[in-house]
Parts: C-alpha cells; sequence; structure tokens
C-alpha cells in the first residue's frame, strides 16, 4: 500500500515536472516568437563586423528592436550554425526575436536605392548620391574625376563624365564612392556593348551628351544627333547651349541662366567660342541617345530651335533664312506663353 503511495506521488511529481516543462518551452516559444517594436519611428542598426552575439544582442534590447538580450542568446543556442552578418539593417515595424535572428543570419542588409537620371553630370551625381547616402559628394566627385578606370575604351577621356551610366543602383553602407563608380562604369561596359558601340567611342559619347542635354523626346535623338554631325562636316561651331553651361558649372559659376558673358567664355567647353567637340562628354546619356548617336538620321539640317508651344519638341531647318523665321516664331510664342504665366524654357536659340 505504502508502495502504491510513493508510485502515485512518483507520477504526479514527473507529470507536474512535465507539465512545467511544456509550459516553459511553450512560454519561451511565446517569448521568442512573439512580434515585439519598443521604438515609435523606423531605425537603423549598424552590425560591425566581427561584433560579438552579445554586443548585437544589447544594442537591438537597447534600441528597443527586441524585448532582451538573452532572447538573441537563446535562439543562437538552438540554431549554432547560424552566423550574423555585418551590415545595416532598418527596423519599421514589430518583428519576433527569432525574426530578427533570421534577418541578421540572411544579411537582410538595408539597401538604398539611387537612381541617376539620364543626362545628369557628374556634379548632379555627386549631389543624388550625398543627399540620398552616407556617401559624400566630394567623394564621389573625386573618384568621377579619375579618367583611368575608362582610359582603356577612350585614352583622351578627361574625367569619367559620359560613362558613369544612369540607371538605378543599390547602395548599403558599406558601397564606397570608388565601389559605387565601378559598378557604373561596369554599367556603361555592358551597355556599350549591347547597343553595338563602335568607332570612335570619345566622339560618339561626346556628341550623345549634348544630343541627352538637348531634347527630351526620343523621337527627336537621331534628327538631333543629324544636325551635330552635319555641323562638324562643315567645320560649323555647334553652338550648343548646354556646352556653354557645363563650361560655367565646372567653374562653380551656373546659376541657372545663360549670360552673354557664358556665350563669350573661351573655356574650352564653350563651342560658341570654339569649333569642334567640346574636350569630352558634358553630361552622361542613357540607352537611347548612344543608339541615336550610333545610328543618326539621314538629314541635311544645320539648325534647330524649340517649337513655340512649349511641347518640348524642336523645329529643324537647313539654312539659316528657315533657321531665323523658327526663331522669330519662337520668340513670338514664348513672349505669349509669359503673358498668360506660362513659363518658358531656360534656353538661347542657335
Amino acid at each position: 500500500m505504502a508502495r502504491r503511495k510513493r508510485v502515485n506521488r512518483g507520477g504526479r511529481v514527473f507529470a507536474a515536472l512535465l507539465l512545467l516543462g511544456v509550459l516553459t518551452i511553450a512560454g519561451l516559444g511565446w517569448w521568442l516568437r512573439t512580434p515585439y517594436a519598443g521604438f515609435a519611428l523606423p531605425l537603423r542598426i549598424e552590425v560591425a563586423r566581427g561584433a560579438g552575439l552579445k554586443g548585437i544582442a544589447e544594442s537591438l534590447a537597447a534600441n528597443g528592436v527586441i524585448r532582451h538580450p538573452l532572447q538573441l542568446l537563446l535562439i543562437r543556442a538552438l540554431r549554432p550554425k547560424a552566423t550574423l552578418q555585418a551590415g545595416e539593417y532598418r527596423f519599421r515595424e514589430p518583428a519576433s526575436a527569432w525574426t530578427v535572428f533570421d534577418r541578421i543570419a540572411r544579411g537582410d542588409i538595408f539597401v538604398y536605392e539611387v537612381t541617376f537620371p539620364e543626362g545628369s553630370n557628374l556634379f548632379d551625381m555627386g549631389r543624388i548620391v550625398g543627399e540620398q547616402t552616407h556617401i559624400r559628394a566630394e567623394d564621389f566627385i573625386s573618384a568621377a574625376s579619375d579618367a583611368h578606370p575608362i582610359r582603356d575604351l577612350d585614352p583622351h577621356a578627361p574625367s569619367l563624365e559620359g560613362y558613369l551610366f544612369p540607371a538605378t543602383y543599390r547602395v548599403t553602407r558599406t558601397t564606397t564612392a570608388q565601389s559605387l563608380v565601378r559598378e557604373m562604369l561596369s554599367t556603361f561596359r555592358k551597355t556599350w556593348k549591347e547597343v553595338r558601340g563602335g568607332g570612335d567611342i570619345h566622339r560618339i559619347v561626346t556628341i550623345a551628351s549634348l544630343v541627352e542635354k538637348e531634347t527630351a523626346l526620343p523621337s527627336e535623338r537621331p534628327t538631333v544627333a543629324s544636325v551635330y554631325f552635319n555641323r562638324l562636316s562643315r567645320d560649323m561651331k555647334l553652338e550648343c547651349d548646354p556646352t556653354t553651361i557645363y563650361a560655367a558649372v565646372i567653374e562653380r559659376r551656373y546659376d541657372g541662366i545663360i549670360h552673354k558673358s557664358d556665350l563669350e567664355n573661351r573655356n574650352p567647353y564653350n563651342t560658341y567660342q570654339h569649333a569642334g567637340l567640346p574636350p569630352g562628354p558634358i553630361a552622361n546619356p542613357g540607352r537611347r541617345s548612344l543608339e541615336a548617336t550610333l545610328r543618326p538620321a539621314s538629314t541635311q539640317f544645320l539648325y534647330f530651335v524649340a517649337r513655340p508651344d512649349h511641347s518640348g519638341g524642336h523645329v529643324f531647318t537647313t539654312n539659316a533664312g528657315d533657321h531665323l523665321r523658327a526663331v522669330a516664331q519662337y520668340r513670338r510664342g514664348n513672349q505669349k506663353g509669359k503673358t498668360q504665366g506660362a513659363s518658358s524654357p531656360a534656353i538661347t536659340v542657335r
């Protein structure tokens, strides 16, 4: 009888311990897998290379990403082969400690998506990078000013202007100005092959940069390219407004308006003062401008001026008389637009 009581008592103790174990495991499961957010605004946490688990856990807990450092230590015990990846992580909503651990183990780091519009010059790109990422504008401009990485294709390139392909790039905290520039050059090289680029790349990319800056209409680009080739073949000055602007930009004095002093500026990039092409590209052309320059339209046009309807299109002419009449129409339309409150494009006419 006594033995039976001892057995019953032992069974009850075992059952109680088993229940306690189940409840403990369930409680730990809830503790590790229930979403939590002890922060009010989205935040970014830097996991440094070589950082220990204890330091990472304490940083996450101190910033309200997880409830307690012990949570990550327990998960590591359950996942001993997992390696936590260095990088910047962004937290915006409640997440369980298990999910947080999994993200860091997968290296789900925060990525900046930076878009460079077609026709941006290296100074525009530096500003965009400086505003949207951790990379300083001056560091990007410095890296982009070194022409050596493109000298195998263009021995005469004064900088990487023209070869920093405009597209959307993914930037992380470990991305440097130099590595971003290398990726942009790589994208240009790939695109150049895709468009079957050939011939004098310095000449093609320089003209493509003028085409990119002169018109936003893809359908016009082969025609604009033809104008520049026609003028070059006749030893006519290109008289391209964007080159005048670029000269002022690199001299750090452009204020958004082309002044008479800009047109008279003797800077080598000013095609109002110098015949032939400028020393190099004045911007970074996109794919369609490269294609238009590689395969320009067959025309006799030597001049173009903006249409007076502010459509973004241009009137193309073959002689000075027709061009002057188109200029007069543009000016009348521009003046009418000002009277009616419409904005006018900041251009001069050729």
